[in-house]
């Protein structure tokens, strides 16, 4: 018998509220965690308007570059950083993470980053992306990625520092603004 083809990745539609979002899916580390950061932004359709019913899932190394392999991203038990976390976009297509800084992986000149696929009603597949910390404008200036891309384009890709620290960004699916995304194979 002859291998079948695999099938194309879908979304499973605007029911992401059940059984998707989980109690803690949005803190990788508590608030009150040493070195703990909130990353917020909104997430928009092509036409610039928020996207309420998307959802957004991060994966990310510990701050020393490290990948986590420790189980219970799904069953926080408010002590082990595993690495991963998940959120639906309010209803004004606003999306939170508090987590650490991610570490830059060891023996690579890349800037470190943030995993981001994102889910929403009329994509037939997933969305990946990456979320750069803006702190370290050398490792920026030297990761291969963002060196290849033009800087509006690159500046869709890093973060910004708003008030009191916090991190802002957004994500745009289409249009002027539209976020960088990639292939995943």
């Amino acid at each position: 018998m002859a291998p079948l083809a695999p099938t194309g990745g879908q979304t499973v539609g605007p029911f992401f509220a059940f059984g998707l979002p989980y109690a803690g899916g949005t803190e990788l580390v508590s608030p009150y965690s040493p070195g703990a950061q909130l990353i917020s932004g909104v997430i928009y359709d092509g036409a610039g308007d928020p996207i309420p019913d998307a959802l957004i899932e991060i994966w990310q190394p510990r701050t020393d570059g490290s990948v986590p392999a420790e189980p219970g991203s799904i069953n926080r038990d408010g002590a082990t950083f595993t690495g991963f976390g998940r959120a639906a976009t309010e209803p004004d297509g606003s999306f939170r993470f508090w987590t650490l800084a991610p570490g830059a992986e060891p023996g690579s000149n890349a800037a470190p980053f943030l995993s981001a696929v994102v889910f929403a009603r009329g994509l037939l597949d997933r969305l990946h992306t990456r979320i750069y910390f803006p702190d370290d404008e050398a490792a920026l200036q030297g990761d291969p990625l963002l060196s290849s891309l033009d800087p509006e384009r690159r500046a869709t890709l890093i973060a910004r520092r708003v008030e009191e620290g916090r991190l802002m960004h957004d994500i745009h699916l289409q249009g002027e603004s539209e976020t960088v995304f990639l292939v995943f194979s």
